[in-house]
């Protein structure tokens, strides 16, 4: 009886775990607005080029990310762990910081949201 009961209520905590991550994902991106301007734009620029003031002494350059065709191909979480964890998690540059300790899950969220409303103006092509 255990073992039909796991087998049953495994897949309805598994959709309930992804439908709170599908809603958190949401973000709200006029929160998200000041959080990119204070500490995205130093390297990534205000409007998200890649040319912003920091970001010229950098080696490899900060990714533009106002270029949808390329950030219309990350997911949300993918976007989410590379603020809060930096670059290096994700294998890229280690030079992108991780900002999980200066910003809330709920604020990173709201950056993901800015960014794909506001700065590539794209939404991923899946999850």
């Amino acid at each position: 009886m255990r073992y039909y009961l796991s087998v049953m209520i495994l897949p309805i905590l598994f959709l309930v775990n992804t439908n709170l991550v599908n809603a958190e994902t949401q973000g709200d991106s006029s929160m998200g607005n000041d959080s990119f301007s204070n500490i995205c734009a130093i390297c990534h620029g205000t409007e998200g080029k890649g040319d912003g003031p920091a970001g010229a002494a950098l080696d490899p350059k900060p990714r533009d990310l106002s270029d949808g065709t390329y950030v219309s191909t990350l997911t949300d979480e993918y976007l989410f762990t590379v603020i809060k964890e930096g670059g290096a998690s994700q294998g890229k540059s280690a030079a992108m910081p991780p900002w999980g300790g200066s910003l809330s899950d709920e604020q990173i969220w709201n950056v993901v949201a800015h960014l794909r409303e506001n700065v590539c103006k794209c939404q991923h092509s899946g999850n």
